[in-house]
């Protein structure tokens, strides 16, 4: 899970790349430990443990 302070750092880029008009996402931060969990255990998407969100969601996130 992100820390506080690398949330901080990392909210500010992502609301900036992220498309208008879309529906805020619920749990953003959620999601982005979701991804970064992924990638650094090298594993499935289905691997992402249930209290970093539904894997769909991070997995669908990551490819948009």
């Amino acid at each position: 899970m992100l820390t506080d302070a690398q949330w901080a750092e990392l909210e500010p880029l992502v609301e900036i790349c992220r498309p208008r008009g879309k529906t805020p996402h619920k749990d953003l931060r959620r999601t982005i430990s979701a991804i970064l969990w992924r990638h650094r255990n090298r594993t499935s998407w289905r691997a992402v443990p249930p209290e970093l969100g539904p894997w769909g969601q991070a997995a669908q996130t990551f490819i948009r």
